[in-house]
C-alpha cells in the first residue's frame, strides 16, 4: 500500500440522486474532523451501481460541494496518489481482493434466488438488521452439486461469516457490541457481477490509506461486517464515527428524492452556504443558534462529542431556521 498522511477521511457519494441537507451534513462534519486533525479530505464517488448512478449527478454534488465551502485534497477533479476515485473505474482491484478471499476459503458460490431467500425468512430468525437473513442453505454443498447447479445459473459469492461477536467503539454511537452470525452470509459479489457495497468500501478505504470514517448511522449495522473483511483481507480498519440521520416530523428518513431541502433547490432558492452551514452547525451542537458562518469558522468548534447519536427531527420549527433568511 501506498503511503500517506498520518489522517485520512472520506466523503463517499452515490450518484443516484441530488445531495440533500443530511448528506451535507455527514460531508461538514467528515471535512471538520480532517481539518481539525491537519489530516487529508478524500471525495470518492460511489457508483459502482452503474443502472442506478448518473454522472450528471455526480457532477452537481461535487458542484454543491465546493458551493458550501468543502474543498477535498483528492478526488476526481484534482486527481491524487489513490486514483481512480470512481468506483466504477476500480472493478480489478476488488476483483484481486475477491481472489486473495477465495484462496482463503472465505467465499463460496450462491445460487438461491431472491424467492429462496425470502421464503427461508419466514422461518424463525429469518430477518436480520440488514434485512432477509441469508440461511447458509449454499454453504455445504458439495463439488459435484454446486457443479451440477451452475449449469442452470451463475452464482453469488458470499462471505462466510464465523460464529464470533464483535465489538467496537464508535466516535458518536459509542460501544457497540454484535454477534457475526446474526446477519447470515453476505454477498460481495452478485450473480450479474456487480460488486457489493460492503467490499467496495473496505478495499477502497483500506488502499486509499483512510484512517477515519465519518458517515450516516443507516450504516452503523453494516461496520460488523466491514471489520470481518478488513481482518480477511490483512487490512487495519479505520476508525468510525456515524452521524445522525435527519428524519421528518413523523420519523422517516430524509431520501434523496426530498426536493425540498436538496442543496441545489436551497440554492435555486436564493439561501446563502454561509446559512446553510450555521444551521447544520446548529443541529450538530456546535452552536446555540443558526448564524451564517463559514466551515472554516468552524474548525476551532468541532468536537465529535457535541454531534446527538439520536437522529435529527425536521420540526416546523427547525425546518422554519434553515429557510429564514
Amino acid at each position: 500500500m501506498e503511503q500517506h498522511a498520518t489522517f485520512r477521511g472520506r466523503f463517499a457519494p452515490t450518484p443516484s440522486g441530488k445531495m440533500h441537507i443530511g448528506n451535507a451534513l455527514t460531508a461538514l462534519l467528515g471535512w471538520l474532523q480532517m481539518r481539525s486533525l491537519n489530516g487529508l479530505y478524500v471525495l470518492r464517488i460511489e457508483d459502482i451501481d452503474v443502472q442506478r448512478s448518473r454522472r450528471e449527478l455526480a457532477t452537481q454534488i461535487m458542484r454543491d460541494l465546493e458551493w458550501l465551502g468543502l474543498d477535498w485534497d483528492e478526488g476526481p477533479s484534482c486527481g491524487g496518489p489513490s486514483r481512480p476515485y470512481h468506483q466504477a473505474a476500480r472493478l480489478s482491484l476488488y476483483e484481486q481482493e475477491i481472489e486473495k478471499l477465495k484462496e482463503s476459503e472465505a467465499l463460496y458460490p450462491c445460487y438461491c434466488s431472491r424467492a429462496d431467500i425470502a421464503a427461508a425468512a419466514r422461518a424463525p430468525h429469518g430477518i436480520a438488521s440488514e434485512g432477509l437473513r441469508y440461511p447458509g442453505t449454499c454453504r455445504d454443498l458439495s463439488g459435484k452439486e454446486a457443479a451440477l447447479r451452475e449449469l442452470r445459473k451463475t452464482p453469488s459469492l458470499r462471505m462466510s461469516v464465523p460464529q464470533t461477536s464483535v465489538s467496537f467503539i464508535d466516535g458518536i454511537a459509542g460501544e457497540q457490541n454484535s454477534q457475526l452470525s446474526d446477519g447470515g452470509d453476505f454477498v460481495v459479489r452478485r450473480a450479474d457481477g456487480i460488486i457489493s457495497y460492503q467490499l467496495a468500501v473496505v478495499v477502497d478505504d483500506a488502499l486509499m490509506g483512510i484512517t477515519h470514517v465519518l458517515r450516516g448511522s443507516d450504516l452503523l449495522d453494516s461496520t460488523p461486517r466491514q471489520l470481518l473483511l478488513y481482518q480477511a483481507l490483512g487490512y487495519q480498519p479505520p476508525q468510525f464515527a456515524h452521524t445522525p440521520l435527519m428524519v421528518d416530523a413523523e420519523g422517516r428518513r430524509l431520501a434523496k428524492r426530498s426536493r425540498g431541502l436538496s442543496i441545489s433547490f436551497l440554492r435555486g432558492q436564493g439561501i446563502m452556504p454561509q446559512h446553510i452551514v450555521g444551521w447544520l452547525a446548529w443541529t450538530a451542537g456546535f452552536m446555540d443558534r443558526p448564524e451564517p458562518v463559514t466551515p472554516a469558522e468552524l474548525i476551532p468548534h468541532f468536537d465529535l462529542s457535541k454531534v446527538p447519536s439520536s437522529p435529527i427531527r425536521m420540526t416546523d420549527a427547525i425546518t422554519s431556521q434553515l429557510f429564514k433568511s
